[in-house]
C-alpha cells in the first residue's frame, strides 16, 4: 500500500469530526458525530468526555471506511480542540472525576470577579495574555478540585481532590490531553492550548507557579508542553487498540490556531477569521508577543519543533453559529440554511439589534454578566427582521474585533481568510464584507480547523516538506468584496454599541 495519508480528529463543541486529506490538502474521507450538551444550570455548560472518547473512536473507525483505507495507510494522527474547556480524570482508572466544563460554561464568574476586585487584572493579563474571564481552564480547574465528589478508594488512598492532584494520582487537561492520553498513554498538551488555560505563561513558555498557587493546581497534575508540530511525535496509537495499528500522533493545536494554520497565515499580519459555534478572529503577529490596549487576547498561534514560537491577537466571539442554533431553538427557522432567504427578504432590520450575549460577551467587551437581548422591536417586526439582525450581529461583533485588531497591532487587513460552516451562507460573507470593508477570501476547504491539525502532524514526519507546500494546497473558493457605500456600512453599525450596552451586565443575583 503506497498510498499514505494523513488523519485529523476535530473534537469541537458539538460534536466529534474525522478528517482524511492527501498530499494536496484535499478531503479523502470524512465521519462526524454530535455529543450531548449538559446545562445544569443557568449558565452552565457541561460535556461528558467518556462519550467524546467513545465518539472520536467511532468517527476514526467511520473515517476510514468512507475513504477506504486500512488504518496502516495513515501516516500520521493530528488533533484539534474546543480548547478552554477542562477536564481533572484519575492516571491509573483513565475516568473523569467530573463532566468537562466547556469554555461556555459561566458558573466562575464570581471567582473572577474576585481577581478584579483584588487588582490582579494586570498581572494575570501580563503572564499569560488573557482577559481573566470564566472562559479559560484555571478556574474551571480550580472548581472542580473544590466542587467534585471525591471518587470512593481504597483507605489507603487520600480521598480529597486536591491531596490526590497534589500526589500526581490526579490528571488535568483540555480535550486535546485527554485524546492524546487515550490515544498513547501520554500525559501531553501543546503550547497553543496551554496557552488557553490562564496558567501558563506565555513569555517564558512554561507554567506559572505564581497562577497555579493563586488558583490552588498542583504542578503534578499538569500535561508536558510540546511544539504543535512534533518532530518527537506525542506517542503512538497502541497497535492492541481499537486502530490495529502503531500510528503516530505528531500534532496538536488549539481550534482557533488550527484554522490559522490550515489558512496557511503562516506570516506576520497574516489574518482568519472563524464562524463556529463561536467566532474567533486571529491575527498572526509573528515572533513577537502583541500586548493589546484594546480587550484582544495575547496568544500563542503556534511553535513548530525546533523554532521559535509564533504569537497571534485573538478576538474571541462567544456566540456566533450558536445565535443561528437559537434561532431554530425558538422555531424562527427550520434550519441554518433558511437564515440567507429570510434575511434577504427585508431590506434591513427595520431597527431591530440582537445581541447574542447568551453566554455573556467576549472580546472586546468581556462581559460575563452580559445576556442576549434584541432591542428596536415594533409591531410591525416579523421573524425575518429577527433573522437579520441576527446576521448582522455576527458582523457587527466581527467588526469589534477587527477595528481592535487594527488599533492594536497597527496592521490594515486587506483580506479576510474565513472559515467554518456560517461561510458557506453567502449572504452572511458579502456582510461581513460590507460591514467591515475588507475582502472576504473563502477557501475551497472550509475545514480548515481539521487542515491544519492534518498539516501540524504531516510537516512532523515529513509527509509534507515544509510551508510553501502548504502554501500551493490554499485556493480561493470565492471572493466577497464590499458592495455598499461605506455612509450606509457606518450608519447600521452606528447604533450597535447602544445594543450591546444595554445587553450588558444584567445577570445580577437578587
Amino acid at each position: 500500500m503506497t498510498d499514505t495519508y494523513v488523519g485529523a480528529i476535530d473534537q469541537g463543541t458539538t460534536g466529534t469530526r474525522f478528517m482524511v486529506f492527501d498530499r494536496d490538502g484535499q478531503v479523502a474521507g470524512n465521519a462526524y458525530e454530535k455529543h450531548e450538551q449538559f446545562y445544569p444550570e443557568p449558565g452552565w455548560v457541561e460535556h461528558d468526555p467518556l462519550e467524546i472518547w467513545a465518539n472520536t473512536k467511532a468517527v476514526v473507525t467511520a473515517g476510514l471506511a468512507d475513504a477506504g483505507l486500512e488504518a496502516e495507510q495513515v501516516a500520521a494522527l493530528g488533533i484539534t480542540n474546543q480548547r478552554e474547556t477542562t477536564l481533572v480524570w484519575d492516571k491509573d482508572t483513565g475516568k473523569p472525576v467530573h463532566n468537562a466544563l466547556v469554555w461556555q460554561d459561566r458558573r466562575t464568574t464570581d471567582r473572577v470577579e474576585e481577581l478584579q476586585d483584588e487588582d490582579k487584572v494586570e498581572w494575570i493579563r501580563g503572564k499569560t495574555g488573557l482577559e481573566p474571564d470564566a472562559y479559560f481552564s484555571a478556574t474551571k480547574t480550580e472548581w472542580i478540585l473544590d466542587n467534585a465528589e471525591p471518587l470512593k478508594l481504597q483507605s489507603h488512598r487520600a480521598s480529597d481532590l486536591h491531596d490526590r492532584a497534589e500526589s500526581g494520582e490526579l490528571l488535568m487537561g483540555t480535550i486535546d490531553a485527554w485524546l492524546i492520553y487515550n490515544l498513547t498513554g501520554n500525559h501531553i498538551t501543546d503550547v497553543t492550548n496551554a496557552s488557553r488555560t490562564m496558567l501558563y505563561n506565555v513569555h517564558e513558555m512554561a507554567w506559572d507557579g505564581d497562577l497555579l498557587a493563586e488558583f490552588g493546581v498542583p504542578e503534578a497534575m499538569l500535561p508536558e508542553v510540546r511544539p504543535s508540530s512534533d518532530e518527537n511525535l506525542y506517542g503512538h496509537t497502541d497497535p492492541d487498540g481499537f486502530l490495529g495499528a502503531e500510528i503516530p500522533v505528531a500534532g496538536a493545536l488549539g481550534d482557533q490556531q488550527a484554522a490559522l494554520f490550515g489558512q496557511t497565515c503562516f506570516e506576520e499580519g497574516d489574518a482568519k477569521n472563524t464562524y463556529g459555534t463561536g467566532s474567533f478572529y486571529l491575527m498572526n503577529t509573528g515572533t513577537e508577543a502583541v500586548e493589546s490596549d484594546h480587550g484582544l487576547l495575547t496568544t500563542i498561534a503556534f511553535q513548530r519543533s525546533g523554532e521559535p514560537v509564533r504569537y497571534a491577537l485573538e478576538g474571541s466571539i462567544f456566540a456566533t453559529g450558536a445565535a443561528i442554533e437559537w434561532l431554530e431553538d425558538v422555531d424562527l427557522i427550520n434550519n441554518a440554511a433558511q437564515t440567507a432567504d429570510l434575511a434577504s427578504a427585508v431590506d434591513s432590520t427595520d431597527g431591530v439589534y440582537l445581541v447574542p450575549a447568551f453566554t455573556g460577551l467576549g472580546a472586546p467587551h468581556w462581559d460575563g454578566r452580559a445576556r442576549g437581548t434584541i432591542v428596536g422591536m415594533t409591531r410591525g417586526t416579523r421573524k425575518e427582521h429577527i433573522v437579520r439582525a441576527t446576521l448582522e450581529a455576527i458582523a457587527y461583533q466581527t467588526r469589534d474585533v477587527a477595528e481592535a485588531m487594527e488599533a492594536d497591532s497597527g496592521i490594515e487587513t486587506t483580506t479576510l481568510r474565513v472559515d467554518g460552516g456560517a461561510v458557506k451562507n453567502d449572504f452572511l460573507c458579502q456582510l461581513q464584507a460590507d460591514v467591515i470593508r475588507t475582502d472576504i477570501a473563502r477557501p475551497e476547504v472550509d475545514e480548515t480547523t481539521a487542515l491544519g491539525s492534518a498539516y501540524a502532524a504531516g510537516l512532523a514526519v515529513g509527509y509534507w516538506a515544509d510551508l510553501d507546500e502548504l502554501r500551493e494546497n490554499w485556493r480561493v473558493d470565492r471572493e466577497f468584496t464590499p458592495e455598499i457605500p461605506v455612509e450606509d456600512a457606518d450608519r447600521m453599525y452606528s447604533r450597535w454599541d447602544d445594543a450591546v450596552e444595554r445587553a450588558r451586565d444584567w445577570a445580577r443575583e437578587e
